[in-house]
């Protein structure tokens, strides 16, 4: 399997139902950013950089619980920012899961060892650790020393505790892809359960820009890295894969993956941020659609990424012919799991990742009075 078989069926159920009612625009994945702070400064990553404040916006849990009542997306991805540093992340993750919804809970892995008591091993939940390359490429990456180390203990303990975990990978112009097989490789010793990957996207508030990739520097980079990364366990649909190749197109679907953070409804996308609205329903009715996506706003002209383009296949969007028996091989083909004959090894990336004690939270987060900053 690719994914759980129970959060597939769930997936196809709430299709199904929503088709039945001849709803046009629905969505899959709600992004909730439960705060705008990071422990980390990532080169290539503008998310919490737009929103200029001077201290940490915060939703309370009920709000975040609000919002994914208001918008009913089967799979929620916790993200931001670094979840793991929200106070009560623990609580938030279980009250979402009581709804029967399905979590991916995005991190840079290094909270997950001081935190994991807080959680509970389900197929409804995936701890998503970023990852953009081996040791040195990617503490590069997060502009830290020590960050991959950490994430990979946090690796070794969820899946210690019986967790599903998963990968995710920016891929860069200068990103060097027999580096990232190596790093799946290596990954699938450790028994991690699949892998995500999707082109950076060149954010107005990240000031190096020759990092990034024009849509034909995405096509010719994707022919090559699946031609070394697909006999890992892609949590990528291979029509996305396609569309990143450049063998088919797509149109994007950003409404199917909504993001709601402390200023609420972020519209038209996870990407730029030209508006909030008050409800999912008032993102829905008053985004101008029309006017993103390549072709229609230059900020969209080179975008490829997940968060656009990946629902496109799953809702059908310029259906061709084999499309499901496609997706149906794709997904009952995958092998969660990895191979986990060197789960216990150091070896492959010339470091010790033993399980020593877990990092406390960096002192330039928090302000005298025990409040989160903003970097």
């Amino acid at each position: 399997m690719r994914y759980p078989l129970k959060m597939t069926a769930n997936l196809a159920r709430y299709i199904a139902s929503k088709r039945l009612r001849g709803t046009a625009k629905f969505p899959m994945v709600l992004m909730l950013e439960p705060l705008h702070a990071c422990n980390l400064t990532c080169t290539g990553c503008g998310r919490i950089r737009e929103y200029k404040s001077t201290i940490t916006e915060m939703l309370s849990v009920e709000q975040c619980l609000a919002a994914a009542d208001d918008c009913s997306a089967p799979v929620v991805s916790i993200c931001g920012g670094e979840p793991m540093i929200y106070p009560e992340i623990g609580r938030l993750s279980s009250e979402i899961l009581a709804r029967g919804r399905h979590i991916i809970l995005c991190t840079n892995g290094m909270f997950i060892r001081k935190r994991l008591h807080e959680f509970r091993p389900t197929t409804s939940f995936f701890w998503n650790v970023h990852l953009d390359g081996m040791e040195r490429t990617h503490d590069l990456c997060v502009e830290r020393d020590g960050v991959f180390r950490e994430a990979i203990a946090g690796i070794k303990a969820a899946k210690a505790a019986g967790f599903l975990v998963c990968s995710n990978t920016t891929i860069y112009k200068e990103t060097d892809l027999d580096e990232i097989a190596e790093l799946y490789e290596y990954l699938d010793t450790l028994g991690v359960d699949g892998y995500m990957l999707s082109p950076a996207y060149s954010y107005a508030a990240v000031v190096t820009k020759d990092i990034f990739m024009s849509r034909e520097d995405v096509r010719e980079k994707f022919r090559k890295a699946l031609a070394l990364l697909d006999k890992y366990n892609l949590m990528v649909s291979p029509i996305y894969l396609d569309f990143l190749r450049g063998e088919r197109e797509l149109d994007c679907t950003a409404w199917g993956t909504p993001t709601f953070n402390p200023r609420g409804w972020k519209g038209p996308c996870y990407l730029i941020t030209d508006d909030h609205y008050g409800s999912y329903q008032e993102l829905i009715e008053k985004t101008p659609w029309e006017k993103y996506g390549p072709g229609n706003d230059p900020r969209c002209a080179d975008c490829m990424m997940h968060v656009g383009f990946e629902p496109s296949p799953i809702l059908g969007a310029k259906r061709q012919l084999g499309d499901t028996w496609k997706m149906l091989k794709w997904q009952f083909s995958g092998r969660m799991g990895g191979n986990r004959k060197n789960a216990n090894s150091t070896s492959g990336d010339g470091c010790d990742h033993g399980d020593g004690a877990p990092m406390p939270p960096p002192q330039d987060l928090v302000s005298s009075d025990g409040r989160l900053r903003v970097l």
